[in-house]
């Protein structure tokens, strides 16, 4: 004999897993840790303070 299943837990379990699946890949192509922004983000000031100390007054 057959298990009962509930179709509406099925299709939620199943969504579910798709979201997760999805978010999963979407952290491995975009997610940083906050430290990896920190360093970006100071090295971007220091390259902008560097290119403009190293520009000339009109």
């Amino acid at each position: 004999m057959a298990e009962i299943v509930n179709l509406a837990r099925v299709k939620k379990q199943a969504a579910r897993k798709a979201a997760r699946a999805k978010g999963d890949e979407n952290a491995a192509k975009f997610g940083r840790t906050k430290a990896e922004r920190d360093v970006q983000k100071a090295e971007a000031e220091k390259s902008a303070r560097d290119l403009t100390g190293h520009k000339r007054e009109p």
